[in-house]
Formats: structure tokens, C-alpha cells, sequence
């Protein structure tokens, strides 16, 4: 009889199609969108993923908007860097 390979966690589905490294990128990109994050305004591991760019908290129960998979982008941190320099230049 032939020996039963272990299927890798998220890309079971996949089989051997569509190569190791898109299938590696597809795990990371899925697993960081399943786990919890940091919620911005109350501190606590509760946010989850409502949609594609809908983030909840669990306990202050605020929605927001962000990354597809991560509730914070880099281009994120960057325009909010961006406004708050602009806006205490006003001032």
C-alpha cells in the first residue's frame, strides 16, 4: 500500500496545484486574517474580521475600517503619520 501524505493545514484543499510558494503565501495571509488583533481604541487581543476591510472588537464592540487581512496597513501608519503632522502644523 502506498504511504498518506499529511495534508498541510490551510491549503488541504489545494493538493500539489499551484506550487509551494504561492501555497506558503496563501497560509500566511489566511492565518493572519483568522487570528486576533489588537484593538486600536481599547487595548485589548479582541478584534476580529468582519469582511474584507471590517475589523470588530469583541468588547467595546467598535467597528473600523483597515487591510483586507490586517486591521492596520503600513500605508495606514503612514497617512495617519501624514495628517497628524499636518494638522499640528496648523495649529
Amino acid at each position: 500500500m502506498g504511504r498518506k501524505t499529511k495534508k498541510v493545514a490551510m491549503t488541504r484543499g489545494l493538493g500539489t496545484r499551484y506550487g509551494a510558494t504561492v501555497r506558503k503565501r496563501y497560509i500566511k495571509v489566511v492565518t493572519e486574517a483568522k487570528k486576533t488583533h489588537k484593538c486600536p481604541q481599547c487595548g485589548a487581543e479582541a478584534v476580529t474580521r468582519v469582511s474584507v476591510g471590517v475589523w470588530n472588537c469583541k468588547k467595546c464592540d467598535v467597528t473600523f475600517t483597515g487591510g483586507a487581512y490586517t486591521p492596520v496597513t503600513k500605508l495606514g501608519v503612514v497617512a495617519k503619520r501624514q495628517v497628524k503632522s499636518l494638522s499640528s502644523s496648523e495649529s
